[in-house]
């Protein structure tokens, strides 16, 4: 199943589903969990008839009979056993008389809805995992059975089993990414934008070791952190160890489940012991290899004197006012990250954008940093990235481990405007985006045969050949195409025309892909050639440690990239305004005519 038939998939399950929450009585809040526990199941389910299979091909045959499958065996290939009364096969085939099916728990207690039966098969599930113990939703008896029902069959589609529990996860993300705009309840932080984690995964390239996430609110940085170790073909459960805080249990919920439906595992720590600004929930100061995290921003009223005694505070306590109180915890945030490191590790996280640059205690912490010289990449993000608030932000990522020939260096990075508009109000990074800015880096850090490889990716995708000559043919082609579709559409049978044009609009869509992916390398391309870091006005630059102090130990972007030199797009300005006056003469001559045509109908009305 190719990407776009995988995405009409989310929005097809969406939409069916969404549909039930609007002609029901629940809130989004009240759906949301027992929504996404539903395809947390389907998903299990799915893994286990995948590995059940693998199981039975070397099944021990004992007095003619094939030994049955145990727990044990599906622990040993890191999926969940599922007694038959919590597979979805079983639950999705109930009679719709519960009552009169006469189905009892182990207890032998008698089970009367389809809500007590799936709440049931909910705790059959945290039977098998420690990890889950105690997470999954089990507020099934609040919803109709027929409501139920049909939810169960929604998510019984056949699509499902043919793409794989990969893509189930994948559909996981994105029902609560739909979710979090109208469930955030802290202002959209527990979400954080796929993009952005992206972003920090990718830049901080985790392989191997401890990865803590302080504030980790659904799991995200863990996901997209086990996506990519797998992806360079390691195991994340092998090769990571994950740890995560979040004092909001209900997002610590999302979380476990999250990594669950990934068939990730990790230690999570919620409620008051989670409260980062007084607990070091798992003793990991100075341990992780990786420290990835999305706090909640400006966050007042921290006790300073609970802070101080908590530690993690290398550099010392952010302002205090008289109540001995910290007003803006921005900084301590960021002397959290830093401390969990050890002697190599890398951090990255998302921060409010005024923290690059405010002054009192934080500038004092900033400069303490700076001269620690792991200060290493910062992004300046644009709005709209996050689904439930439009203000900008900033990536930061330190490194303890750089090379000697960057150690006094920061690269900056200026990416406000830069970006695929979603809609209105959402803005993200592409796939492809996400690799240019990526190339940056790396050219950055002296890894030049990665953005080479980058750019051989490019031409396999889009073919041998210059990348400006690939764009202006890719450009005519969808040009031709639609001269071609109206051609056709034109001279078609009344009843074939909305078909022809159907068809055409997705051959136009699909060369469309494409000519995004060729303007995405032309933009590379363009500027680093066959890969030379250089910097760019208005875009990237790297600036040394005495330059920081010059600018006052300011950490935004803008404040050393200068700005874009303004393209001449060819337009001779005194021709064009004339053109413009021309056409509004034109404009007003027939707004005229109307306006008599109007008047004459209206005398001969009488009015």
């Amino acid at each position: 199943m190719d990407n776009k038939s995988i995405k009409k998939l989310e929005a097809d399950l969406w939409e069916s589903a969404d549909l039930l929450r609007a002609g029901s009585k629940l809130t989004s809040q009240q759906y949301c969990m027992p929504v996404l526990g539903l395809l947390f199941l389907r998903y299990a389910y799915s893994r286990f008839k995948k590995v059940e299979e693998e199981i039975m091909k070397d099944r021990p045959v004992r007095n003619g009979r094939v030994m049955p499958v145990e727990a044990s065996d599906f622990a040993e290939k890191s999926a969940l056993y599922l007694p038959k009364e919590a597979q979805y096969s079983y639950l999705v085939n109930l009679p719709e008389d519960i009552k009169a099916a006469n189905i009892v728990a182990e207890n032998g207690q008698q089970m009367n809805s389809l809500g007590e039966v799936v709440n049931h098969a909910m705790e059959l599930v945290e039977a098998q995992s420690e990890q889950l113990s105690g997470v999954l939703p089990k507020e099934y008896t609040n919803f109709a059975d027929d409501l139920l029902a049909e939810l169960l069959r929604i998510f019984n589609n056949n699509a499902l089993d043919d793409v794989g529990g990969d893509v189930i996860g994948r559909i996981y993300e994105y029902f609560l990414s739909k979710f979090a705009p109208v469930v955030a309840s802290d202002d959209g932080v527990f979400f954080t934008p796929k993009s952005l984690v992206k972003m920090i995964v990718n830049i901080l390239e985790p392989t191997s070791g401890v990865l803590a996430d302080i504030a980790c609110g659904s799991g995200g940085m863990f996901v997209q952190s086990g996506d990519f170790v797998n992806s360079k073909g390691m195991s994340a459960n092998k090769t990571m160890t994950f740890y995560g805080q979040e004092k909001v249990e209900y997002n610590a919920q999302l979380c476990l489940m999250n990594m669950a439906v990934h068939g990730l595992t990790g230690v999570i720590k919620s409620g008051n012991e989670a409260n980062t600004f007084y607990n070091d929930a798992h003793n990991l100061a100075g341990c992780c290899d990786y420290v990835m995290a999305n706090p909640p921003f400006n966050v007042d009223k921290v006790k300073a004197e609970a802070a101080q005694n908590a530690g993690r505070l290398p550099f010392g306590l952010p302002g205090v006012n008289k109540a001995n109180e910290v007003g803006n915890a921005n900084y301590l945030w960021i002397s959290y990250f830093y401390a969990y490191l050890n002697e190599t590790g890398r951090a990255g996280f998302v921060m409010a954008s005024s923290a690059t640059d405010s002054q009192g205690k934080d500038k004092d912490i900033r400069e303490q940093l700076v001269k620690t010289g792991h200060v290493d990449v910062m992004i300046s993000v644009g709005n709209n990235f996050f689904y439930t608030k439009s203000l900008p932000c900033s990536l930061w990522f330190f490194d303890k481990g750089k090379a000697e020939d960057i150690k006094d260096k920061v690269l900056f990075i200026d990416a406000r405007n830069y970006f695929t508009v979603v809609d209105r109000t959402l803005n993200e990074w592409s796939d492809w985006q996400l690799k240019n800015m990526n190339a940056i880096v790396w050219l950055y850090r002296g890894e030049t045969e990665k953005y080479q490889q980058l750019i051989e990716e490019y031409h396999a995708v889009l073919g041998d050949g210059g990348f400006e000559a690939i764009l202006h043919a890719q450009e005519d082609y969808i040009k031709a195409l639609r001269s071609e579709a109206k051609a056709t559409v034109d001279v078609a049978a009344k009843k074939d025309k909305k078909k022809i044009q159907a068809e055409y609009d997705e051959k136009v869509a699909e060369q469309e892909e494409r000519l995004t992916i060729a303007k995405e390398a032309v933009w590379l391309y363009n500027k680093f050639g066959d890969g030379e870091y250089q910097d760019i006005p208005g875009f990237c630059k790297i600036s040394d440690q005495t330059e920081i102090k010059e600018k006052g130990w300011s950490l935004t972007p803008g404040a050393y990239v200068g700005v874009a030199p303004i393209e001449d797009d060819g337009v001779d300005f005194h021709e064009r305004m004339d053109e413009i006056h021309e056409e509004l003469l034109k404009l007003q001559e027939k707004s005229n005519r109307l306006m008599d045509t109007i008047s004459q109908n209206m005398k001969e009305m009488g009015i």
